[in-house]
């Protein structure tokens, strides 16, 4: 039994279909939650399973992203965007950035987007979620150094994250 949907994947090709599978499962996840398909902030998350997984897409990003000398960075620079065409609805997007998060067996998601809202819609959006108004599919997520809300469905295998653009751009150290 294949306890995950992609993992390990084994070469560019692969990481593209993964790409392409969270970028149409975060959206129907956000339009489910929210009632609405909300703007990207044009970075997607690769959640490796394996080891072996890890070292491989790691590399494999060195060549597609920018080289970067932060080494807390946590999305690199796409040399060549991803464009995903529109679709059933779902609008066209263009990633920038891409994300490899470590090795993490407990979690089975294949990866996530953020999207963004401006301010003050997030802000009622997060204290509709805080009051303890049921917007399915929808959490505060609790970090000191992330104010996000998180998009989730224990039967789909992404996650989607809401943050103002002003955050969007934090979690990119340049």
């Amino acid at each position: 039994m294949k306890l995950y949907r992609f993992s390990p994947i084994k070469n560019e090709d692969q990481l593209l279909e993964a790409i392409k599978y969270i970028h149409f499962a975060c959206y129907e996840l956000c339009r489910k939650s929210i009632g609405q398909y909300l703007p990207t902030a044009g970075n997607v998350g690769i959640f490796c399973h394996y080891e072996d997984e890890y070292t491989l897409l790691t590399k494999l990003r060195e060549q597609l992203t920018e080289a970067s000398y932060n080494f807390n960075q946590k999305y690199y620079r796409l040399i060549k965007p991803i464009v995903i065409p529109k679709k059933d609805g779902i609008p066209e997007t263009t990633y920038d950035y891409l994300y490899i998060r470590q090795t993490d067996p407990y979690r089975s998601q294949v990866g996530d987007v953020d999207f963004v809202l401006d301010h003050s819609k997030y802000i009622e959006l997060k204290n509709k979620i805080v009051a303890g108004s049921d917007i399915k599919g929808a959490r505060a997520f609790s970090r000191p150094d992330l104010d996000m809300v998180e998009l989730y469905n224990p039967d789909v295998d992404v996650l989607g994250y809401i943050t103002t653009e002003t955050m969007a751009e934090r979690v990119r150290v340049k």
